[in-house]
């Protein structure tokens, strides 16, 4: 398996072109050409914990690799410039043409989102969400489907990302335990 970390990936100085352009720390890269230094970050993301009212959690089949066909919360990737808040918006309205009434956020998580042959370093933030409706909602943009599952229909195997598989969990930990 090909080694996916940005240290690894990364061969050429993204401001001058050069070749020179090599790992200095844990996180970082400089070109000794130019002198620009890159630092790996994580870069935002938001997930949606969205309720069905009866305690069913909405899960999403992905449409697009990575895990294509897998389960994960609606949600991605938040804009430059964007809050995590208006992020959860979009995506709901990209994604199922979902309106929010409310939302609330409950927690944070670090993931490993690789694609394209990059791994992009990500926290996930999870909302809970009350949605307006969830009558007439469409799959579209990046998923497949969704469906409101009980804890109970749920094969954790089929959630990939760890951040997700842990909102889903304590998700279901908090209603059992309110």
């Amino acid at each position: 398996m090909q080694n996916t970390n940005p240290l690894k990936v990364l061969k050429y100085c993204p401001k001058c072109g050069s070749s020179q352009f090599k790992v200095s720390g844990e996180r970082s890269l400089k070109c000794e050409s130019c002198g620009f230094h890159f630092f790996i970050n994580s870069a935002a993301a938001v997930a949606a914990l969205v309720c069905d009212g009866n305690g069913k959690l909405m899960l999403v089949t992905r449409g697009v690799e990575p895990n294509y066909g897998k389960l994960d919360l609606p949600g991605g990737f938040i804009d430059p410039g964007e809050t995590a808040e208006n992020a959860v918006r979009r995506e709901l309205s990209e994604e199922l043409g979902l309106k929010i009434k409310s939302l609330e956020y409950v927690g944070s998580a670090p993931n490993e989102y690789i694609f394209s042959e990059y791994t992009v370093f990500t926290l996930d933030m999870a909302f809970k969400v009350i949605p307006e409706s969830i009558i007439g909602l469409k799959p579209m943009d990046d998923i497949l489907d969704y469906k409101f599952y009980s804890e109970e229909e749920i094969n954790y195997d089929d959630i990939p990302a760890p951040s997700i598989k842990k909102f889903v969990k304590d998700y279901f930990n908090n209603e059992r335990n309110s």
